[in-house]
C-alpha cells in the first residue's frame, strides 16, 4: 500500500546538452511543453497525458545509457507505433524491432528508441 503522500509519478528528470533538440525529440512523440523556466540552467517541463518529464540543460549529460533507464510510454497499437518511429527516422535499439515476452496474463509487445541524450523510450503494449 502507498503512503499517504504518494499519488504517482510527478515527473522524470532528465539532463541534457542541448536543449532544442530534447525539446524536438519529444514533441515528435506527442509531448508538448507545460512549463519553462529558468534556475542555474533551462529548465522544460514536457507533458503527453499523464507523464511529465523535466528536462534541464545542465551540460553535464553523460550521454551514455544508464543515466535514465528507461522511460516507458504505454501503447494502444505496437504495429502502428512501431510504423511511426520507422517513418519519423528514429533511432531503434534492444533487437531493432518489434519483441515480446510473457508478462501480464497475455504477454507485452514492445520496441525500443533512443533519444537525443541516449535514453531509451520503450513503447509498450500489454496484450
Amino acid at each position: 500500500m502507498a503512503n499517504q503522500f504518494t499519488a504517482g509519478v510527478q515527473h522524470i528528470g532528465i539532463p541534457t546538452n542541448d536543449m532544442n533538440s530534447t525539446i524536438g525529440f519529444y514533441k515528435t512523440l506527442g509531448f508538448e511543453i507545460v512549463h519553462e523556466a529558468a534556475a542555474d540552467c533551462r529548465v522544460v517541463f514536457l507533458k503527453l497525458d499523464n507523464l511529465v518529464i523535466e528536462a534541464y540543460e545542465n551540460h553535464q549529460a553523460v550521454m551514455k545509457n544508464g543515466a535514465v533507464d528507461h522511460i516507458a510510454l504505454d501503447t494502444t497499437d505496437i504495429d502502428a507505433a512501431y510504423a511511426f518511429a520507422k517513418k519519423s527516422g528514429l533511432k531503434l535499439t534492444g533487437g531493432g524491432g518489434i519483441e515480446s515476452l510473457p508478462f501480464w496474463s497475455r504477454g507485452v509487445k514492445f520496441f525500443k528508441v533512443e533519444g537525443p541524450n541516449c535514453e531509451t523510450i520503450e513503447f509498450c503494449q500489454i496484450l
